[in-house]
C-alpha cells in the first residue's frame, strides 16, 4: 500500500510544474534542490505514477499524469489556504497570484477601471496578466496557465464555463473628410461603403465575426489593409486610407497618426460581439478569480447569464 502524500508535496509539485526547473522551484521554495527531489520522489511512489521527466541540466517535463495533476490542484491548494484562513479568522482576506489574460484590442478599455477596482479590494493579490488573441487564450486557459480571462465570445469552442458582461454592436469608422462625415450622417448602412476600400482589424475569430457581417449586407470588402493592431486600424482609416468595421470605440476621434476619425451607427440588423468572463469547465475556480469576477458585475453589470 502506498504511503499518502501530503500538501506540502503538492504545494512543491506545483511550483516544478509551473517552472519546469528542479533548481528554480528549490530556489522559489527557499529549499535545497536534493530536498526537492526526495519529496517529489515520494509523492510519484505515494501516487504510484510517474508525474515528472528529467532534462539535461536540471529541467524537467510533465507526462501526462502530471500536467493533469498540475491542472487539479489549483483549486485544492486554493480551498486549503482558504480553510487555514477561516479558521484564523481571516477570511475576508485574499493574497496569492491571480493569473488573468485578456483579449488585446479589449485591454485598454476595460482593464484598467476593473483593476483599480479590484486591487483597491485586494492589495495583497498580485495580477499577472497574459493579453493575447482569441485563439491564444483559450489555449492558455485550458492549459491551466490562466485562472479567468475578459475575452469576445468569438469562436469560443467546449469545455469553458463563461458569463456575457456586455454586449457591443459594431459601428464603422472613417476619416473625418469623408462625405459621409461631412454630410453630418451619423447612421448608415454597410453597402453604404461597398465602393471604399476597408481596413479589416485581423485577428483569429475576429476577422471571421466581420466577414460574417459583410456576408449578411450583401457586400465583398475591397480590403486594402489587414491589421492585427486596433490602434493602426484607426491611424489608417484617419489618413483616409480606407474605412473600418470595428466594435469597441473611443471617446477621443484623434489617432496615433494625428489624424481624426468619425463612428457612424450602423442600421443594419448585424450581431453584437459579446464580452465574457471566461473560465475552463469542470475547474473549480479560485477564490481570486471569483473575487475578480464580481469586480467586473459590479463595474459593468451582467449582460446576460452564467452559461456553460
Amino acid at each position: 500500500m502506498s504511503r499518502p502524500f501530503t500538501l506540502t508535496q503538492l504545494r512543491y509539485f506545483a511550483v516544478v510544474a509551473e517552472l519546469q526547473n528542479m533548481t528554480a522551484a528549490a530556489q522559489a521554495l527557499n529549499i535545497s534542490q536534493p530536498a526537492l527531489s526526495t519529496a517529489m520522489a515520494q509523492l510519484q511512489s505515494a501516487l504510484q505514477t510517474q508525474l515528472l521527466v528529467r532534462q539535461r541540466p536540471r529541467g524537467v517535463r510533465l507526462t501526462a499524469s502530471g500536467r493533469q495533476l498540475a491542472q487539479d490542484l489549483k483549486p485544492i491548494l486554493e480551498q486549503a489556504d482558504s480553510l487555514y484562513e477561516s479558521v484564523n479568522g481571516m477570511s475576508a482576506s485574499l493574497s496569492g497570484e491571480l493569473k488573468l489574460g485578456v483579449f488585446a484590442p479589449l485591454a485598454p478599455f476595460r482593464l484598467p477601471t476593473i483593476l483599480q477596482a479590484f486591487e483597491a479590494e485586494h492589495p495583497e493579490v498580485s495580477v499577472s496578466i497574459v493579453e493575447a488573441d482569441l485563439a491564444r487564450l483559450q489555449e492558455v486557459l485550458l492549459r491551466g496557465e490562466c485562472d479567468v480571462a475578459l475575452m469576445y465570445g468569438l469562436g469560443l469552442g467546449s469545455g469553458f464555463t463563461f458569463e456575457v458582461l456586455e454586449r457591443i454592436p459594431p459601428h464603422v469608422l472613417v476619416y473625418a473628410d469623408h462625405p459621409l462625415a461631412v454630410a453630418g450622417r451619423s447612421r448608415i448602412a454597410l453597402r453604404e461603403l461597398k465602393d471604399d476600400p476597408a481596413i479589416v482589424l485581423d485577428l483569429p475569430h475576429s476577422r471571421e465575426y466581420y466577414e460574417r457581417l459583410y456576408r449578411s449586407a450583401g457586400i465583398s470588402p475591397r480590403v486594402r489593409h489587414r491589421f492585427s493592431g486596433y490602434e493602426t486600424v484607426r491611424s489608417f482609416v484617419a489618413k483616409g486610407h480606407g474605412y473600418a468595421v470595428l466594435n469597441q470605440r473611443l471617446h477621443n476621434d484623434r489617432t496615433y497618426s494625428g489624424g481624426r476619425v468619425v463612428a457612424l451607427e450602423l442600421s443594419d440588423d448585424f450581431p453584437p460581439i459579446e464580452v465574457m468572463l471566461v473560465r475552463p469547465a469542470g475547474v473549480q475556480a479560485t477564490r481570486r478569480a471569483l473575487a475578480f469576477e464580481e469586480t467586473c458585475r459590479l463595474i459593468y453589470g451582467r449582460a446576460g447569464s452564467p452559461d456553460s
